[in-house]
């Protein structure tokens, strides 16, 4: 059996666009059991006639109507993937992250991040639902064996917006982390009941050799072997990824743990209750610390937002490239906020994490000061018994440092321009509430 994966996948900012996975699993067939009756008229009416039973069997949900089709060029996609990131709340957000990003080392300095996400989407995307226009777009020269999965996905998040608005969930600012795990409940969703169309409900997809593992593989082998993904940074393909992936996991959980009971009612906040089916399923389930930043000292804020664990994860690995210091070295996240601000010498962020444990903060205190000895090729200063490490190197200067604020063990991350002062942010200042 052959199995052809195209994706088309958002990334980190352009979660307004809820593009379709494109999860074709050649060999599968759709499940042709639809209403009798008049087939929908205009663009792929017999699919969507087909699709729309399955797909409300699966999900459990009824359409209140089926969404209207329309066929784009790749010129009109790519204009309206460049439309998304240039609104004012898009552009806001699309250039705070960006920058906080290369502040971290996440992507490089020099990268023109915009011009490269619009490329890789042009690459990736077979089709789209838009929440605003209630529209289901498909290339007008996508792979035909590609476009009836993609209808099939895009069905999902069209049934989706009938029952919660896509388009709210969407436009939340400087709740990264919140964000992200809402999006992999909407993709994973998509994912998921799109395999069980597919196969008829069988459950093909996930008994066959390696089961969900192999279907990961596969997806991930796809989506190397498309030039401008191979070469994105890390966070980029991760984050594009994750929502598919994780959050098909997510749900597969959640329908075995409750059937019957809609994933809305009851979402993840974060994206620690979806890597960790017991932080979500779990008898004491574990809320994230919501973290207030004060006001900074001399210095004026342009930006804040939060990482949550998966990225940071994704930040250590970066820096370290070792997937066991990542994974373990998030674990025990809590919380988190960062601020990017303007120094006279140039822009500085300052990042608070706080701990479910003070094994867990300090363990991330020790990774942290191995990620400023090599980003900055240098080493710690610090007096003896020290809760503070300073490194100077390449023009910059990391103090990092960790407490105990009121009760809860915490974590600063400051990196400012060589000759800035670091005491930007006050640790002992910073609001936790759960």
């Amino acid at each position: 059996m052959t199995h052809d994966f195209r994706s088309t996948i958002p990334t980190f900012d352009l979660r307004r666009l809820l593009l379709v996975s494109g999860l074709a699993l050649a060999g599968f067939a759709l499940a042709g059991c639809r209403d009798r009756g008049e087939e929908p008229s205009g663009p792929y009416g017999r699919q969507i006639a087909e699709a729309v039973p399955a797909i409300e069997r699966a999900v459990g949900l009824k359409f209140k109507t089926p969404p209207k089709v329309e066929v784009r060029s790749k010129a009109q996609v790519r204009e309206f993937v460049a439309a998304q990131i240039t609104d004012s709340v898009s552009a806001r957000t699309f250039a705070g992250m960006t920058a906080a990003y290369k502040r971290l080392g996440m992507i490089p300095d020099t990268m023109d991040l915009q011009g490269f996400l619009i490329d890789l989407l042009e690459e990736q995307i077979v089709g789209y639902y838009d929440p605003k226009t209630k529209v289901l777009y498909i290339v007008s020269d996508a792979p035909k064996e590609a476009v009836g999965i993609t209808i099939t996905h895009e069905l999902v998040h069209a049934l989706q917006d009938q029952y919660i608005s896509l388009d709210s969930m969407q436009k939340m600012e400087g709740q990264n982390d919140r964000q992200s795990a809402a999006q992999a409940v909407f993709e994973g969703q998509a994912v998921f009941e799109q395999i069980a169309v597919m196969t008829q409900g069988s459950g093909i997809a996930m008994n066959m050799p390696g089961g969900w593992d192999r279907i990961r593989d596969m997806i991930r082998d796809n989506q190397a072997s498309m030039p401008v993904f191979a070469r994105a940074p890390t966070v980029i393909q991760e984050t594009l990824i994750f929502p598919y992936l994780s959050g098909a996991e997510f749900v597969r959980n959640f329908k075995e743990r409750n059937p019957g009971k809609s994933l809305y009612d009851d979402m993840p906040v974060s994206t620690e209750q979806v890597l960790h089916p017991r932080s979500f399923f779990g008898e004491n389930r574990d809320m994230p610390t919501e973290v207030t930043l004060p006001p900074l000292a001399g210095v004026s804020k342009t930006y804040e937002n939060t990482l949550g664990e998966f990225e940071v994860r994704l930040f250590l690995y970066e820096h370290l490239r070792d997937q066991n210091d990542a994974i373990q070295g998030a674990r025990g996240w809590d919380g988190d906020r960062y601020a990017l601000f303007k120094t006279q010498g140039g822009e500085g962020i300052a990042w608070v994490s706080v701990w479910d444990s003070p094994a867990e903060a300090s363990e991330f205190y020790d990774l942290l000061g191995k990620v400023a000895s090599r980003r900055y090729v240098s080493a710690a200063s610090a007096p003896a018994g020290s809760i503070t490490r300073t490194y100077s190197g390449l023009g910059r200067t990391v103090m990092i440092a960790t407490d105990e604020v009121g009760g809860r063990p915490a974590v600063l991350w400051v990196d400012v321009p060589q000759g800035a002062s670091t005491a930007v942010l006050d640790l002992g200042a910073v609001g936790f509430r759960q």
